[in-house]
């Protein structure tokens, strides 16, 4: 485990523990006296929490900014003559923060999720292309927007949701990722595929992977 894998999981498992209200045992607690259950919305809501820390982390670490939160998504901003090839390796390092750190972390601390109905999924959309940035809003209440096609299909991408695959990238982008980005061992990383739901926005042809890259503070 490199040093950034041991602090996304140690930030998870801080997350896992902070609700909990331990302190030394005086007398044998009763049965009333502890919960029989914890329901998958509490669970949900600390696996969105760890997410959203781990991905902002790791987008910060690929030389991306965070612009915006919505809901159990974050958006990030990768910018310069590398930017598609970050984002995509950004993209897999989430990929592999989700099945590797975060989602074994919770299993083995409530052990209901083994046999529950609760499903842990996630993907990561990219797409790249010029956006107008505005302010909108009213005095002391306003915000940033971002205008342009780019966002928009970007988080269509990450609304897919199918087993094996959570990584999305658009042709544009494939076509300019850096062979790091495209191969291991001589082997493609991306499979493509046509996206129906894309076509209205100029993104019919789209790219998925499985794969994954370990964290790293290394672009």
């Amino acid at each position: 485990m490199n040093v950034m894998e041991g602090e996304l999981a140690d930030a998870v498992n801080a997350i896992i523990k902070e609700g909990w209200d331990l302190r030394d045992g005086q007398v044998v607690p009763e049965t009333d006296d502890i919960t029989l259950a914890i329901f998958d919305r509490e669970i949900a809501a600390e696996v969105y929490k760890a997410y959203l820390v781990g991905t902002s982390r790791l987008i910060k670490a690929g030389g991306g900014e965070i612009r915006s939160f919505d809901g159990d998504r974050v958006m990030g901003v990768f910018i310069g003559n590398f930017k598609n090839t970050s984002a995509a390796k950004t993209a897999l390092r989430i990929n592999y923060f989700f099945t590797q750190v975060l989602q074994p972390a919770f299993q083995e601390f409530y052990k209901s999720l083994q046999t529950s109905s609760f499903r842990f999924a996630q993907s990561v959309g990219i797409d790249t292309g010029e956006i107008r940035v505005a302010r909108a809003g009213v005095r002391n209440d306003n915000d940033l927007i971002w205008v342009g096609g780019v966002p928009n299909v970007a988080a269509k991408l990450s609304s897919i949701r199918e087993q094996g695959y959570s990584t999305y990238i658009t042709e544009p982008v494939f076509k300019k990722l850096h062979q790091s980005a495209k191969l291991y061992d001589g082997q493609s990383m991306w499979e493509r595929r046509t996206w129906q739901k894309g076509e209205p926005y100029g993104a019919g042809i789209v790219y998925r992977s499985s794969w994954w890259f370990k964290p790293s503070y290394n672009p």
